[in-house]
């Protein structure tokens, strides 16, 4: 990524560290980036957003850091993007906490010759003044000499896109950022926590949160651009802005070209690792339709029919009106097989779309099982089966990798977990021994559900759960050892034929008729008395998807089809 970091000479440290901070460490993916397939304008390196054309700053100079508060209470620090293409001016400092390291980006801009002609209406405006909304100077706690956080005053018609820091209680020069006109900004909200000295719910004190566009989704143009916000010591938020993408001509022109997509499936195809005592494995659709899973008609479930090898004869478009649904065979043997999958068989498949203004790219890759085992669940010292409860027909699960359309870098990775999930920074990743920057990615035992990190994690609270074990096995799924099946990319047009089974908008499995009253107490003889009560009100409160009560819609019905993943 070609990072710097360079201290400013006006921060005078006072505080003396007796261990390197993770933010001292400059994070670089483990191998360099391909050279990407020729396109218009995906990873060029900078992006027209309607008349303004920006670039991702990725090296720094920082200004200002605390070494208190914040996640793991080791502080965050402050910078500005440093240096800055010739013309391109700075936008708003950028922040994070210091206990990960060195890795993000903040957007620079300069307007484009044909677009900034009027000049009583400029696209870029200076700021014509700074308000003061916080400083350090009577923080009693361990920071580089005192920092102070300024809000820009933009004119009338242009919004301010980011806060100035500085190490000096002198008003910046107004020359050191620019606001941008109205109608090229979008409205923001308070992303992730960076920092604050006390917690990041702590109302009355001064926080300071990542940024990210109000409006996220395929259709929707907001630009994050990779400043920070803060909450004041009343608890009201400053006032910025996002960018917005007003290329009204094709603003997908920064998105990849079909070659493009299948280089950047190649260089980060995520490895899927199972737990060792996993029975539920993956297959690819194919394998599930002609091994025979079953499509039922409401009305006239006694005579279900035999499913195409591509879904084909699948009924297509409508809603989830529960008038069909797929089920496993019905010998019992055949059952049992295709309960287990096929590991070899198993083909993942790729939706791509456009995110936060067409700046990034997301990649959802999409794994199927045929079935989802029992829940396991934790009870205090207690482990215990559920029995039938979380048991389900079908189960997609997926993992969105979201990709700079400024460079073809790889950013985060989202890990969907039952019926939520997890953005995960690229810089807190395991990648693949041997495998360049291909992610490592864990699923649950029984249950699917997708962790950056091998171990136990409990869904619940007060010692209560459902336990969610991941672990390194044998049984790993390399998504990219056939090339991922592409299933769809909207902005690709007729380029990419969508499979029958994509539009099939029923449920990919029955609603399950079991009582859960019944099994409740199954498990409750297995608890202590105390236990009991306690166990049944946290299993009433899972919702269905958890409990297994019916099977799961396919991708496409899915909210994040359209939408972020959360």
């Amino acid at each position: 990524m070609g990072n710097c970091l360079s201290l400013s000479p006006s921060a005078t440290s006072v505080f003396k560290k007796t261990k390197a901070l993770p933010i001292e460490t400059t994070f670089k993916l483990p191998s360099p980036l391909p050279s990407w397939p020729p396109g218009d304008g995906f990873a060029s390196g900078m992006i027209d957003l309607g008349g303004l054309l920006v670039c991702q700053i990725s090296s720094f100079n920082k200004v200002w850091a605390t070494h208190e508060g914040g996640p793991g209470n080791l502080g965050a620090s402050f910078f500005e993007p440093s240096p800055l293409p010739h013309g391109f001016y700075m936008l708003g400092c950028y922040s994070q906490p210091n206990n990960i390291p060195l890795y993000g980006w903040a957007l620079a801009a300069k307007p484009t010759k044909d677009n900034d002609d009027d000049p009583s209406s400029p696209l870029l405006r200076q700021p014509v003044d700074f308000t003061l909304i916080w400083s350090s100077e009577f923080l009693n706690i361990k920071k580089d000499g005192n920092g102070y956080v300024w809000l820009p005053t933009a004119s009338d018609g242009y919004k301010a896109i980011g806060l100035v820091v500085t190490s000096s209680p002198e008003k910046p020069s107004l020359d050191k950022i620019r606001c941008v006109r109205s109608s090229l900004t979008d409205e923001c909200e308070a992303d992730s926590w960076i920092w604050g000295p006390g917690t990041a719910s702590d109302a009355n004190g001064f926080n300071v949160f990542s940024v990210r566009p109000s409006n996220r989704g395929t259709q929707a143009m907001g630009v994050s651009a990779g400043t920070f916000i803060a909450a004041q010591q009343n608890g009201g938020l400053s006032t910025v802005a996002c960018l917005k993408n007003a290329a009204i001509s094709n603003p997908q022109v920064s998105m990849p070209n079909l070659t493009q997509i299948e280089a950047l499936l190649e260089a980060y195809s995520p490895f899927i690792y199972f737990h060792p005592d996993e029975v539920y494995l993956p297959s690819s659709v194919g394998w599930f339709f002609t091994n025979g899973a079953l499509l039922y008609k409401k009305d006239n479930d006694l005579k279900p029919i035999a499913i195409e090898a591509t879904g084909s004869n699948l009924p297509q478009g409508g809603s989830n009106d529960g008038s069909y649904w797929l089920d496993l065979p019905v010998d019992k043997s055949a059952n049992e097989r295709v309960k287990k999958g096929d590991l070899p068989s198993s083909q993942v498949y790729a939706h791509i779309k456009p995110m936060l203004g067409s700046t990034f790219t997301d990649i959802a890759i999409w794994v199927f099982y045929p079935f989802n085992g029992p829940a396991r669940a934790k009870v205090e010292f207690l482990n215990i089966s559920l029995g039938k409860i979380g048991e389900h027909v079908g189960d997609w699960e997926h993992v969105t990798l979201r990709v700079s359309n400024f460079t073809g870098e790889l950013w985060k990775v989202y890990f969907s977990q039952h019926s939520g999930g997890i953005w995960v920074d690229a810089s807190e990743l395991e990648f693949q021994n041997g495998g360049g920057n291909k992610a490592v990615t864990y699923a649950s035992l029984h249950g699917h559900a997708f962790y950056a990190k091998p171990g136990l994690v409990l869904q619940g609270t007060g010692g209560i759960g459902i336990r969610n074990d991941a672990a390194k096995s044998k049984m790993v799924l390399d998504t990219g050892r056939s090339q991922p099946i592409i299933i769809a990319a909207d902005y690709l047009g007729s380029a990419i034929s969508e499979p029958p089974w994509l539009n099939y908008c029923r449920e990919w499995g029955p609603k399950l008729s079991y009582d859960i009253t019944d099994e409740l107490k199954k498990v409750e003889k297995l608890l202590p008395g105390k236990l009991k009560s306690a166990f049944e009100k946290f299993v009433k409160s899972l919702p269905n998807e958890v409990l297994g009560e019916e099977g799961p819609t396919g991708p496409k019905m899915k909210n994040n089809w359209t939408g972020d993943e959360k």
